[in-house]
């Protein structure tokens, strides 16, 4: 990896930027929480608690927004990664919900991998690199998630975050009631 694209990336993961958007607009305030009321009840069976399913929906959000990806997309990866288990270790070795490989925190963090196992941390790497890959390939979603998951041009896990993308958590916002 060039020095300037591990700089760049080591930036974006150091922002310590609070984990919550500020809407100001009345109808982007109504459809994010028409959202969350929305993905809330979808996410109830992964995570029974109220506080921590809000707080995982605001920084999945705020997250996915900030790196310029779809919250839906995300949502999808994360369901097909470690099924929204926070402390999900695959046997390659990958972490949390997003199952971001450890090298990433020397290559790009403070080299400490147990902070895969925080929420917020784990969802900014994970978002990050996507967002690097999808830069990586132009755009191309299928070869971005195969780089994600280190299974580049073979279709089984991208069609399957496409799948749960476009399925479970496909979401359209309400129309807003006209007077």
């Amino acid at each position: 990896m060039a020095d300037a694209v591990r700089a760049a990336l080591a930036a974006r993961i150091a922002d310590s930027s609070p984990p919550q958007r500020r809407i100001e607009d009345i109808g982007e305030r109504i459809e994010f929480i028409d959202w969350l009321n929305e993905m809330s009840s979808r996410l109830l069976r992964q995570k029974q608690d109220y506080r921590e399913r809000v707080e995982f929906l605001r920084t999945l959000d705020y997250e996915a927004i900030r790196a310029g990806l779809d919250r839906q997309l995300v949502l999808g990866l994360i369901q097909v990664e470690s099924n929204f288990r926070k402390y999900a270790v695959s046997s390659a070795g990958a972490r949390g919900y997003m199952q971001v490989m450890p090298f990433w925190t020397s290559v790009i963090g403070d080299g400490d991998p147990r902070a895969l196992f925080d929420m917020r941390t784990n969802l900014r790497y994970g978002c990050v690199i996507l967002r690097h890959y999808l830069d990586l390939e132009q755009g191309d979603l299928f070869m971005a998630l195969g780089r994600y998951n280190g299974s580049r041009g073979r279709e089984a896990y991208p069609n399957a975050v496409l799948a749960a993308w476009q399925g479970r958590w496909a979401y359209k916002p309400r129309k807003p009631a006209t007077a």
